[in-house]
This record gives C-alpha cells, structure tokens and sequence, in this order.
C-alpha cells in the first residue's frame, strides 16, 4: 500500500471522528438552548412599555445593573448586544431583547411585550399591528440593481 493512500485514510477517519464529535455537541447544545427559552416563555410576562430607543451596543456601554455584567461570561461581555430603551410606567428601564425580534420594535411607540426580568421575549402593537421596516439597501445591492435597470433598458 503506497504512503500517501494510507495518511488519507488515516486523515479521512480523524475528520470523521471530529465531525460526529461536533455533531454531537451541537445536539447538546441545541436541547439546552431549547429548554432555557421554555424556561424563559414559562415565567415570562405581558407589560406595557414605551420604547423611547433601541442601539446595538456593548454590555459595558448600556447602563445595565451590575450583576447582569458579573453574571456575564467574560468572552460574551465585549459583544454588542440589542438594548432597548422603554418607560414601564413612572421609570426608564434599560433591558435586553431577543435579536430576532429587535427589527420589529418600533421607536416612540408604546407596545405590548412579553418580558422575563430585563429580558424582552416578544412584541405585540397595543393598539395596532407592528409594521415592519424595510432594510436599507447596502452599496453593492444598489450597484447591481442599477446595472440591471441599464441592461434592461439597452
């Protein structure tokens, strides 16, 4: 058997065995993540708040309560997060919101959410539906819809 048919195979096991590994891992990871947003929806809550504004910005930077930042892990806390901004009543109160709904969240806007502690779960309009906003167009997708308008119109 030549020298290099066996390093192949000896390579092609080794990234299989990694690939079940990280398979398996994922898995784990995936029905953990699981159980903690049951736990999340569980215990949450429906409130009234007015959103007076939302950033993306550093756990540091976001004028959020100190043990939420010991509590933290320590590669998470540079990482920008989505922060909202919202008046529950006679106080402004800075709290996290879930990256899938930190689109939907209108400014100036009083809403219906469900919140777990300063994590807001899910919105609702109070009195309306939400609308949702367009995306702006970045450099390259007004680019190429400009060339296909001129080849269009040759």
């Amino acid at each position: 058997m030549d020298w290099w048919l066996i390093v192949l195979i000896v390579v092609v096991i080794a990234l299989g065995v990694g690939l079940f590994f990280l398979y398996r891992k994922g898995k784990e990871m995936q029905e953990k993540s699981a159980a903690s947003q049951e736990q999340i929806r569980a215990t949450a809550q429906t409130q009234s708040l007015l959103v007076i504004d939302k950033k993306r910005m550093r756990l540091k930077e976001a004028n959020l309560p100190k043990i939420v930042l010991e509590q933290t892990p320590k590669y998470l806390r540079r990482s920008k997060v989505p922060i909202v901004k919202v008046k529950i009543g006679p106080k402004i109160v800075t709290m996290l919101c879930d990256e899938k709904i930190f689109d939907v969240i209108p400014l100036k806007k009083e809403v219906k959410a469900v919140i777990n502690g300063i994590y807001i779960v899910d919105v609702k309009g109070l009195r309306s539906g939400l609308e949702t906003t367009t995306k702006k167009k970045g450099f390259m997708a007004k680019v190429r819809e400009k060339a296909e308008t001129m080849s269009k119109n040759k």
